[in-house]
Formats: structure tokens, sequence, C-alpha cells
């Protein structure tokens, strides 16, 4: 038993390394759909299918709590997955709802009615399924009121960064900024709606300024886990070691992953 991670590609890596360090215990199974990133470009149907897919493949692992860390996934396909498919013995979490509980300083669990923030003007930088969702502004609804959140679809950038084309993928970064700040001049804060974005997030720290406060999802994602499964300490798993599992080619994903976070991983076919 092990708790899974899951993404359409290789950015999860980021959360799962978070997790991990955090948990070191806690045994992981990460699975990459690599075969089909990225989501951000595709439909809600295929969004929602290939990700109930590859989270029926990591309950056969035996990951009864699955983690998608993917913001595309978590915004086309959780709630569906929760309302319609999801059975009552399994669980399966988003990325979303963590960020947001830290942008709102609300504690988890918090279910009081939504209330003012200090945080007003809001910058979300993410692909553009995730943008068209509007899942993050939802949730963020819930919680607060009165914030005003500009979006901006990032076009490319997943590509370049699976792809390995640093240059691109900055080139990218900033003309995504630069399009978002035309809307919104003077944002207070930055969410990078992505997990494949904080590989990059010295960049849009230095397009976005200093003075913009910028939320990156891992740590705070290990923190929310950390916190989940001292409550629900049967679903920590136990025994074995941490596997990395694929549907594309295992070679030429662990050298990637191998590249972003410089330390060797090995990934087996899904």
């Amino acid at each position: 038993m092990a708790v899974g991670v899951f993404d359409s590609g290789l950015g999860g890596l980021t959360v799962f390394d978070a997790v991990a360090r955090r948990l070191p215990d806690v045994p992981f199974v990460y699975l990459g759909d690599n075969a089909h990133a990225p989501y951000g470009v595709r439909t809600p149907d295929d969004i929602f299918n290939l990700t109930c897919r590859s989270v029926e493949r990591l309950w056969d692992e035996g990951c009864d709590l699955v983690i998608l860390a993917c913001n595309t996934a978590s915004a086309a396909a959780l709630r569906r997955m929760q309302e319609t498919w999801i059975p009552a013995d399994k669980r399966v979490l988003g990325v979303f709802v963590p960020l947001i509980e830290a942008l709102t300083e609300r504690q988890w669990g918090d279910n009081s009615p939504p209330r003012e923030v200090a945080v007003q003007h809001v910058a979300l930088f993410a692909t553009p399924a995730t943008v068209s969702s509007r899942a993050f502004q939802r949730e963020l609804a819930f919680r607060a009121i009165g914030v005003d959140v500009e979006a901006q679809p990032c076009a490319g950038v997943v590509d370049a960064i699976e792809q390995g084309d640093e240059m691109l993928a900055e080139a990218l970064v900033h003309s995504h900024v630069e399009a978002l700040k035309r809307r919104m001049p003077r944002p207070q804060a930055a969410i990078l709606g992505c997990t494949h974005y904080p590989l990059l997030e010295r960049v849009f720290r230095e397009a976005l300024g200093p003075e913009v406060k910028v939320y990156s999802q891992a740590d705070i994602v290990a923190e929310s886990l950390a916190d989940y499964l001292s409550r629900h300490t049967h679903m920590r798993g136990r025994g074995g070691q941490t596997r990395f599992l694929t549907t594309g080619d295992p070679v030429a994903v662990s050298h990637k992953a191998t590249q972003f976070l410089r330390r060797r991983l090995e990934f087996e076919a899904a």
C-alpha cells in the first residue's frame, strides 16, 4: 500500500519531491501519463477519461489515496470524478484547494462563509484547459469575496519544459507575464497554477517584479498532505519503496526526470 501521485507528465515531480521530503517514511507510487501529455490543450472529456484511467492504474498498485499533482486534471476532472466515479473506500485529492487556503489564510476544513481577504488582485498563470474551467475562481469564491482574478493561459510552456527547451520556456513566460500585465498592471499575488511552473519560478518572479507575492504549490501541497495523513493514518501506506511509472518510454522519461530533479530516477512502464 502506498500513496499515489499522478501527473500528465513530469511537472508533478515538483509536488512528489516536496511530499517525499516532507513525509520520508511514506511510500509513494508516481505515475506520469507522458504518452498523452500535455493535458492542457485537451477537451474536458479527454482529461476526465485519461485521468480516471491513470487513477485506476494507481489503485491497482494499492494506492487508495491518490494526489492529482496536475492542475489541469484537478480543474477539469476532479469534481466530476468525486461526484460520479470515485468509490467510497478511495480518496482522490487535488492541488487547487491547498493553494487557495494558503492565499486566503484559511485553515484546512474551515467551512465558514466567504469573507474579505487582504489580497484583492490575483494573477493566475495556468494551462488553457485550467483557465477555461474556471475551477480556481469557483473554489476561491467559496472562501473569499471581492478578489479580482486575471487568468493568463500559458500556451506552449508545458511543451517547452517537457522537451527540455529552457530558452523557449523562459521566453514564453516573459511573453505571458507581459500579456497579463497589460490587463492587470499591478497584481498583488501570482498563482503558478501548473505543477510544471515551479521549474520556472525564478523566471516568473523576475518578470513579475519583487512587489508580487508568488505562490507555488509544491510545499503547500506537501503540508496539506501531511495534515491529511495525520488525520487519516490508515491511508499512509506501509513498506515497499517508492516507484515511478510512465505510459511513455521509460528510458526517455527517466532521463528527463533525472534532469528535472537533478538526481537519478528510474521509471518503469505503467
